[in-house]
């Protein structure tokens, strides 16, 4: 039997990333929590003719914690697309520490309820969010590097979808796989096309092209905002991209061997391949392709770091610089949490 919380489930990516779940193959019990319309969302679902059972859970009152203890009981897998947009007159620092406070007050409850569940993290900015959920769980005695993920399977979506439309032959889904290190945000995202499949057709594209391609990939966010009008990010591609990399951690559990999936990942001893690549970049947390098996990260692949062609070495520079800050941030904002206490 296998357990699936999503905590923010009633959001824009969690609804469909819970519809997505309640037709796995992979899901025995679908756990939905959220602030509020969890039982409406659970409702609706349990409509569905597939046989994942489905619970929603919801607080009567801001006091309330007894909701998403319930909600988290047993569970195997937790993930995590909560948080809030960003609204009129909010600057980047309010909707940070906004978030930031959101995914601490889950970490927490994660930890003191199921701490030895899988963990991935939705919630932006990935970069600084699965530091805070690192850091929470280290002050409960708990943390598992190998088993806490950050989601940045949209940006492999992204760029395998792009680099498609330069060539019409290149069909299905799994015709262009493109790795994308880094982080999970802007600059911090570096796709690799010189090391994909259809590196032929990459290789083709005029240098502007390229340049094109590569900061579409970066900032496809921004392309999403846009064409909703201000009124919406991009949900629907993001909970696809948080079912994929579910789906593919749970064939793993599962025994399926050979399971490589790019993810934000805290650079740990105890993982093989970590701390070469931790050594030789500086950073406690990086996005790298990673073997997946029944206890979470079996190795990071660090290897493709040698791979990088004269302009992806660039970009990573870049990224890595970037990256510290965003790492540094999100400790912080535990750390200060902690000292107030």
């Amino acid at each position: 039997m296998t357990k699936v919380t999503v905590l923010g489930a009633a959001g824009g990516i969690g609804q469909p990333l819970s519809l997505l779940l309640k037709l796995s193959p992979y899901v025995d019990e679908l756990s939905l929590y959220d602030i509020r319309l969890a039982h409406g969302v659970a409702t609706d679902l349990s409509h569905i003719n597939s046989s994942v059972k489905v619970s929603g859970f919801e607080p009567k009152d801001k006091n309330d914690q007894q909701a998403i203890k319930q909600a988290l009981a047993g569970t195997d897998v937790v993930i995590i697309p909560a948080g809030v947009p960003r609204k009129p007159g909010m600057t980047r620092d309010d909707l940070f520490n906004i978030n930031a406070g959101i995914i601490k007050s889950l970490a927490s409850a994660i930890a003191e309820t199921a701490p030895n569940a899988f963990v991935l993290v939705i919630s932006n900015p990935v970069n600084s969010t699965v530091p805070i959920v690192a850091e929470t769980f280290k002050s409960y005695g708990v943390f598992n590097p190998k088993r806490l993920f950050g989601v940045t399977t949209l940006d492999i979506v992204r760029a395998n979808t792009f680099l498609k439309e330069y060539d019409s032959s290149l069909q299905g889904v799994e015709s262009v796989k493109v790795d994308v290190i880094g982080g999970h945000s802007g600059e911090t995202i570096v796709p690799v096309f010189s090391t994909s499949n259809a590196r032929d057709i990459f290789a083709k594209l005029s240098t502007d092209q390229k340049k094109q391609l590569v900061h579409r990939v970066q900032f496809g966010g921004d392309e999403v905002v846009k064409a909703k009008n201000g009124a919406g990010s991009a949900t629907l591609s993001m909970a696809y991209s948080g079912y994929t990399f579910a789906e593919a951690l749970l064939r793993a559990v599962k025994g399926e061997r050979g399971v490589v999936e790019d993810s934000f990942v805290y650079l740990d001893a105890s993982i093989p391949g970590a701390s070469e690549v931790r050594s030789k970049t500086g950073v406690d947390y990086l996005s790298l392709p990673v073997e997946l098996g029944p206890q979470g990260a079996v190795s990071v692949q660090g290897g493709i770091l040698t791979q990088l062609d004269t302009e992806e070495q660039r970009l990573f520079a870049i990224a890595v610089n970037t990256l510290k800050k965003n790492i540094v941030k999100g400790v912080a904002f535990v750390n200060k949490v902690k000292a107030k206490l």
